[in-house]
């Protein structure tokens, strides 16, 4: 295979889309599987997640393995870079807002709302396991885009953000 990368760092791709494939399909024991003894979990924005084997399986139990999307999601991967230790996924998350979503919009009944969201996935590794996620995206663009924030005159954008991530070629705000 000739995508440049060393086997270590193909490992640690593979490790992580088996890891991501666990959590969707609801497999909350390869989820955890695929993690370090001591990992920790940092939904950013709302600051959801976990610390510790425990903290971490009690969070994936509770909020996000087989919670993670309602059933119409879609991921688009915009771009992968992969270091010695760490990778950086960019993607762009659709879905309608159909199910609650306590990582994302805690204490948020579902609104129906259409929702697109760029969204950054930093993966840390260790020994071959994941150690840490931390994951990025605009809660103030998911939040207008629900119905929960009236952007007004707030420099804040939706669905918009993320459609020029896709496509960078779109126009920019004009400033």
């Amino acid at each position: 295979m000739n995508d440049g990368l060393s086997a270590a760092q193909r490992a640690m791709v593979e490790l992580f889309q088996r890891h991501v494939k666990a959590e969707l399909d609801g497999d909350l024991d390869t989820t955890m599987a695929t993690m370090s003894d001591n990992p920790h979990l940092n939904h950013v924005p709302t600051m959801a997640g976990g610390v510790g084997g425990k903290g971490v399986r009690d969070f994936y139990r509770d909020h996000l393995v087989g919670k993670f999307f309602p059933p119409d999601v879609k991921m688009v991967n915009v771009s992968r870079t992969v270091g010695s230790d760490q990778i950086v996924e960019e993607l762009v998350i659709s879905f309608t807002h159909t199910t609650a979503m306590d990582w994302l919009l805690p204490g948020v009944v579902p609104t129906g709302k259409k929702v697109e969201m760029a969204v950054a996935v930093i993966v840390g590794f260790k020994n071959g396991k994941i150690s840490h996620e931390h994951i990025y995206w605009d809660q103030a663009g998911v939040l207008m885009q629900v119905g929960l924030l009236n952007p007004g005159r707030l420099p804040v954008s939706g669905a918009e953000s993320a459609r020029k991530v896709l496509n960078p070629k779109l126009p920019s705000r004009v400033i």
